[in-house]
């Protein structure tokens, strides 16, 4: 592996041979943290800024949070999310971008990815569900069950093993709207904005032919797709079509949503589309639509 393509402290490059001091002053490497650099080519992403706060704490913190979850494959952070490492007795301070925890995990509430110390994904999913806004907590407890393979109730039996912890009374909540079946962020969030609305529960992962739509209501064969940004390239694009033609045949209405489609609009999409489709909704309306975050 060539040197910076990933996080890497100076001090030990230097000594193996792998790097000059003076280059670790020039272009080649950006620093992110004392004595961590890493290429100058590299995206500074939330996995590059998490292994890099990792290696800046001595391989004694704890990595946790969206960072947590990045490494351990869920990959459902936002894009600004900060770094989180738990160091229980350190002074060390928060700084832009970096929070410092101090609790102590209980046992079994551990994993370690190549090397990094980090909360479980159990762990994780009970951090982000009691703290986070609903429709970044249940897509969240959604990937992490999904990468953990654990029931997203299972959040609920670790938060008793931690009485009195901050957060804790929303967790009902954000269990009730999870569902492991989801395969992406904007998926959930899909859901979770039709739940809201009291529209009715659509089945994740619908089997049609040879596909597999996100979201469904198979007794009216109405669908609901999240298109994200790999759905852009000219390649996907076309797949798209001949696969939105052959579910068209098949008798299947598709909804589309995407990153910058609001709840609100997700929910009036799919609610207009029910309502086309002879679907009784009788506690939903425009107005209380506009009532969702």
């Amino acid at each position: 592996m060539d040197i910076g393509s990933t996080p890497f402290r100076g001090s030990e490059a230097v000594a193996a041979g792998a790097v000059g001091k003076s280059a670790l002053r020039g272009q080649r490497f950006v620093r992110l943290f004392p004595d961590v650099y890493v290429g100058a080519g590299v995206p500074v992403d939330l996995r590059v800024r998490a292994i890099a706060a990792y290696l800046n704490a001595d391989g004694k913190g704890l990595l946790a949070g969206w960072a947590a979850a990045e490494l351990l494959g869920a990959s459902c952070a936002p894009a600004s999310a900060p770094v989180e490492i738990v160091l229980p007795g350190s002074d060390r301070r928060p700084r832009p971008g970096l929070r410092v925890h101090r609790f102590r995990p209980h046992p079994g509430e551990t994993r370690s990815v190549d090397g990094i110390d980090l909360t479980s994904p159990l762990r994780t999913a009970y951090d982000l569900a009691r703290r986070e806004p609903l429709l970044r907590a249940v897509p969240a407890v959604d990937a992490l069950a999904r990468v953990g393979r654990f029931e997203p109730s299972a959040v609920l039996a670790l938060a008793r093993r931690h009485p009195g912890v901050r957060g804790t009374r929303r967790l009902p909540r954000v269990v009730e709207l999870a569902d492991a079946r989801a395969e992406s962020p904007g998926e959930s969030r899909t859901r979770v904005a039709i739940l809201l609305a009291g529209l009715p529960a659509p089945v994740p992962q619908h089997p049609v032919g040879r596909y597999r739509l996100d979201l469904a209501y198979p007794q009216v064969a109405l669908g609901i797709e999240y298109d994200g940004s790999d759905h852009r390239t000219p390649g996907r694009a076309r797949r798209d079509l001949r696969r939105e033609a052959e579910l068209a045949r098949a008798g299947w209405e598709m909804v589309h949503v995407g990153s910058d489609t609001t709840t609100r609009e997700i929910a009036i999409l799919v609610w207009r589309a029910l309502t086309a489709r002879g679907v009784p909704t009788p506690d939903v309306s425009p107005d209380s639509i506009a009532a969702l975050p």
